[in-house]
């Protein structure tokens, strides 16, 4: 247990960052899985919507949850899959 002001401080900030940041990755997570069922599904036009959205979120989270280049690459793919839609 914590022994200093600072320390039950630190450990609730801890605990709320914690919250954020899970709450974000699952949100990415979400947002991309929507990406890959409307491709599957052949729906271009919701698979376009679903990509913007998702792009969105993952550069929101880049530098805060996951790092820059993991962002960008999991954009590429996406974008990707939804370009070679025919």
């Amino acid at each position: 247990m914590a022994n200093h002001k600072s320390s039950e401080k630190r450990i609730l900030v801890s605990a709320k960052k914690n919250a954020i940041n899970t709450s974000r990755r699952s949100a990415v997570k979400t947002a991309a899985k929507k990406v890959l069922v409307a491709v599957e599904s052949g729906d271009k036009a919701a698979a376009v919507a679903a990509a913007r959205n998702a792009e969105s979120k993952i550069m929101k989270s880049a530098g805060k949850i996951m790092p820059k280049k993991r962002a960008a690459r999991k954009i590429s793919r996406l974008t990707k899959k939804v370009s070679a839609m025919a």
